[in-house]
């Protein structure tokens, strides 16, 4: 299969939101609740593309299988260059090594754009998502215990942080 990777466009949303919604609705992978829009999805890219940020997706024989993104960590001046980060796939394509590629070129780009820290906020527990970090050179830096309450459990955070 051919895969692209290639910046997110506003004619990207429903794809991105058809890979977004089971993780909020099945998982606690993500902490948001509701169900997204592609009008929604629309709006997260071009906020982040006005931040000056990347939005990556993943094409394989051209259908959006995936995607990735960079926000910044804190609003406060002194954070600028550093940024939480975030991938997603469809779930048929976790496991082939697209993640790590789309991943990687995130972490590419960013720092091509001088970004010093990539951060990952994980709920805990997600084995493979820890792996997919830590083979790209993130290291836990802390959790936080209870700090979400979805599905009807409580659920940790663990952060992981990738120092260039």
């Amino acid at each position: 299969m051919n895969t692209l990777i290639r910046p997110a466009r506003g004619a990207d949303a429903e794809a991105l939101a058809r890979i977004y919604n089971p993780y909020i609705r099945e998982t606690v992978i993500t902490f948001e609740e509701d169900a997204v829009s592609a009008a929604d999805m629309a709006a997260r890219v071009a906020q982040v593309n006005g931040l000056s940020l990347p939005w990556l997706v993943v094409e394989r024989s051209g259908r959006v299988v995936g995607y990735s993104y960079a926000t910044r960590w804190k609003v406060r001046s002194a954070y600028r260059l550093s940024t939480e980060t975030a991938v997603y796939l469809e779930p048929e394509s976790c496991g082939q090594g697209i993640g790590s590629q789309l991943y990687a070129q995130l972490l590419a780009e960013l720092h091509d754009r001088g970004i010093h820290i990539a951060l990952a906020g994980i709920a805990l527990p997600n084995a493979p998502s820890i792996a997919l970090h830590e083979r790209l050179g993130f290291r836990k830096v802390g959790q936080l215990v209870e700090i979400g309450f979805k599905l009807g459990r409580w659920v940790d955070v663990g952060y992981w942080q990738r120092v260039p």
